[in-house]
């Protein structure tokens, strides 16, 4: 098993991203600086961020340099993230620096600004009558010394009202500015006195953040962009931080200005966005993690020098293979001969079904380690190869994989034939007799059409019962937006969902798809622009083609509404397999209420196909 984390082996070529941040990070004549790391969710952006910290922080010790780590997401709930970005840095600065008599009273005084920036935070955000809601106690608890200094020479009894009135005093605009610009000064003169000469500051996970804490984090950045010697580099999906600055800031009816991007433009000075891992890459990959878990350490270290060795003069065009390993060492090829078949095997696959989403890709080798784990506990030993080939089907064409185990003695008789290259009337798969998908599936390595497949689905058992791919592919803040849009059952979001439908990935629309159609099956009556939705969604993307035939199918007629037909008539239109989509419009003739509607599609599908 691998774990689900960031990891500071580089794994997935990011050295020369890794080289240009940190020289951007450490260049002092382009500071104060912000970098952005873009990339979507699971696409390696942790781990490119570990591996410049790691840079930096070697750079340590021998220059003043001084990295500083903040993750958001722990903070949210618990307190606004912009004192707690601010808190970070400086505990960070006092646990890290040995810090002189001059240092240690600005630290001293930015503590205090810190403590009147969350009683401003709770002030402005909620109002003054929440700050006496727990009374006294609570201002107490949140209490700054310009509050302190207000109240204590007064010898009689403190009252609501005059903690109310100071409260207002102190926070008026003027006085928060004022207190900006003190709280940048002592800054200033901290990062002098600490001899710090330059401080970097990591802030990660910002995708799991609520919107505001998004915003508030960006905001505090904005204290710092004044400050010579600093860089905050930070990783996020970049769609997910437009997105909540346009909830806050919309964009103007008439103005072509996009106010979300103009805002991240102006805020990142040098944005980096992590590339798609292609095929090559994938399997590259995919045979690193195997090889991590199954070789002795001193055995992966020379793969790995290997790797790099021949990248030096051959980056481009790398391949890991079996020959090169062999080339330079013919026993350790051997050794990792049954990776490299594997990696092999599912690479395509994952590279194009998952946009080669790094933390995808280790889930399925978790899943398939789980799978064959469990096997092994009862003394059943499957081969991970099958497995892994049954799996591809399972998380990408789950409704093929359905079909398959739920008639195991039929449908392996078709892979059998379809395996050997010859032709048959098929009866389990055949939605799928003309799927591209399907057959490169099916061509895949080793055949498994005469594989007694029943402990296969015996250890996958679990997921025949819930969608494995859903669970599997996180949605994407678009991806998101696009099913929320989708779901609203008007025209104009139907229109908007689909434009902005092309710039997913495959995987992403399956889960999308599957989400509708689990709608329209569970519904007592089936919404009319629900169907809709799910037609249109899929009738401009061929590889959906064969599963919407099937879903469609598996729908009783019983459930099906005249005005449903024309909907479905124009999807048999647009796909290449006119022939299903005409015999579920002949079935559905044989219920009355569709015999008008039904018999004006096939004519009409037969005269344009003519």
């Amino acid at each position: 098993m691998w774990k689900d984390c960031e990891t500071n082996i580089d794994l997935l070529d990011f050295d020369y991203l890794v080289d240009v941040v940190e020289k951007i990070a450490k260049d002092k004549t382009l500071s104060p600086s912000t970098i952005g790391i873009y990339g979507d969710w699971g696409s390696g952006k942790s781990s490119l961020m570990n591996m410049v910290y790691d840079r930096l922080s070697y750079e340590d010790k021998k220059s003043n340099i001084l990295c500083v780590k903040f993750n958001g997401w722990l903070f949210e709930g618990y307190e606004d993230a912009k004192t707690a970005l601010l808190g970070t840095i400086l505990d960070e600065i006092e646990k890290k620096k040995r810090l002189p008599v001059k240092a240690k009273e600005h630290i001293k005084n930015l503590f205090k600004s810190l403590d009147y920036f969350k009683l401003a935070s709770k002030g402005i955000k909620h109002g003054m009558d929440f700050l006496l809601t727990g009374g006294i106690g609570t201002i107490a608890g949140l209490s700054v010394e310009a509050i302190t200094n207000a109240i204590k020479t007064k010898s009689h009894d403190i009252t609501e009202d005059e903690i109310k009135d100071t409260l207002e005093f102190t926070l008026k605009k003027e006085n928060i500015r004022e207190s900006l610009k003190t709280f940048q000064t002592e800054f200033l003169k901290l990062l002098s006195a600490a001899k710090i000469e330059h401080l970097v500051i990591f802030i990660d996970e910002l995708d799991r953040c609520s919107h505001d804490t998004i915003l508030e984090s960006l905001e505090a950045i904005r204290l710092f962009v004044f400050a010579e010697g600093t860089t905050f580099i930070i990783g996020a999906d970049e769609r997910q931080i437009q997105y909540a600055v346009k909830r806050k800031y919309p964009d103007i009816e008439g103005n072509r200005i996009d106010i979300s991007k103009e805002y991240l433009e102006k805020l990142i000075q040098y944005p980096f966005r992590i590339p798609q891992l292609g095929r090559k890459e994938v399997q590259q990959y995919i045979t690193c993690l195997l090889l991590e878990r199954e070789l002795e350490q001193n055995d992966f270290y020379k793969i790995r020098q290997i790797i790099i060795e021949e990248k030096k003069t051959n980056f481009i065009d790398f391949d890991l293979s079996f020959e090169l390993i062999k080339t330079n060492d013919p026993d350790l090829a051997e050794k990792a001969k049954d990776s490299l078949m594997l990696s092999k095997q599912i690479s395509s696959v994952l590279a194009k079904e998952l946009n080669g989403n790094p933390r995808h890709c280790k889930r399925f080798l978790n899943a398939l380690s789980l799978r064959i784990s469990m096997a092994e506990s009862k003394a059943i030993g499957l081969d991970k190869r099958i497995f892994a080939k049954l799996m591809l089907l399972e998380y990408f064409k789950d409704i093929v994989y359905r079909a398959i185990a739920n008639n195991q003695d039929v449908a392996q008789k078709e892979l059998e034939i379809l395996e050997k290259g010859e032709s048959v009337e098929l009866k389990v798969l055949k939605h799928w007799d003309d799927d591209d998908w399907l057959k490169e599936w099916v061509s895949i390595q080793p055949p498994i059409g005469r594989v007694d497949l029943k402990p296969y689905f015996y250890f996958s058992r679990e997921s025949l019962r819930n969608t494995l791919l859903s669970t599997q592919v996180t949605l994407s803040s678009l991806a998101e937006e696009v099913l929320v849009l989708l779901l609203e059952e008007s025209d104009s979001a139907k229109n908007a969902a689909i434009e902005k439908s092309k710039q997913l990935s495959e995987a992403e629309i399956s889960v999308i798809r599957k989400n509708l159609f689990e709608r329209i099956q569970s519904s007592s009556e089936i919404s009319d622009p629900l169907f809709g939705a799910y037609i249109e969604l899929c009738a401009d993307k061929p590889f959906t083609h064969n599963d919407v035939l099937s879903e469609i199918d598996s729908l009783p007629t019983s459930s099906i509404k005249p005005s449903m037909v024309p909907r479905f008539g124009a999807f048999i239109k647009v796909i290449s397999n006119k022939s299903q989509g005409i015999e579920i419009l002949k079935k559905w003739q044989s219920a009355k209420k569709l015999s008008t509607a039904v018999g004006f599609e096939i004519d009409a599908i037969s005269i344009k196909t003519k």
